[in-house]
């Protein structure tokens, strides 16, 4: 099946509302184990009119052994990139959807220490649900939008960007926590993964007010 390539149609047609787009998109909501991390992408006028990224497709859509490529073609692209983080910790404090928030309120601030201006900036965000406008400590303009992810450029470069952080943070975490095999299935809920829990128990990165031990097996 050919998998079409996200194009920069929004964000060119946006961009003639504002100045600057920060793109976000999340990954590991549904994982039990580690953190949620948010990916931030900026675009501009001029870097709008670049070609997109020879391989960029939403993170999930990329295989494993070529995100890191993809990844580093993609922060190249664009004009600022950053990845925000909120830990298990926070998310059993606050619940996901602040955690979320929390995130992409870091990622944000991240872009912006680089020199992203948000006076006239739109914040493009995957999904129908603005989880970072409350969270932010200035006031955001957000544009939520279904399948960003897939379907706009810069959006599916905050994904990849995400996606690696992250694999590469529950791979490193895997080497004091190898039971749980997280660098195969990066803190998701694996059969093998599920079985660890029950077996010894939950680690400091797990998300321990989810009830883990019922969780469906996403693979």
């Amino acid at each position: 099946m050919t998998v079409a390539t996200p194009r920069l149609t929004l964000e060119r047609r946006l961009l003639g509302e504002c100045e600057l787009i920060i793109s976000l998109d999340e990954v590991g909501r549904g994982a039990l184990a580690g953190p949620v991390a948010v990916g931030a992408a900026v675009m501009d006028a001029a870097g709008a009119r670049r070609r997109v990224p020879e391989g960029l497709r939403d993170s999930k859509l990329v295989t494993e052994k070529r995100r890191p490529e993809v990844a580093a073609r993609a922060a190249a692209w664009v004009q600022a990139s950053a990845v925000g983080w909120a830990s298990a910790a926070e998310i059993d404090e606050v619940g996901i959807m602040r955690a979320l928030g929390l995130a992409a309120s870091r990622a944000v601030q991240s872009v912006v220490d680089q020199g992203a201006v948000l006076e006239n900036a739109l914040v493009l965000l995957d999904g129908n649900h603005d989880y970072v406008s409350k969270v932010h400590p200035v006031p955001l303009r957000v544009r939520p939008v279904i399948k960003a992810d897939r379907d706009c450029a810069s959006v599916s470069a905050a994904s990849v960007i995400a996606k690696v952080a992250r694999d590469g943070l529950m791979t490193e975490l895997h080497g004091n926590h190898s039971a749980y095999q997280w660098d195969r299935n990066k803190g998701y809920a694996s059969l093998e993964h599920r079985e660890a829990i029950r077996e010894i128990g939950l680690s400091p990165f797990h998300r321990a007010s989810w009830a883990i031990t019922d969780a469906p097996t996403l693979f």
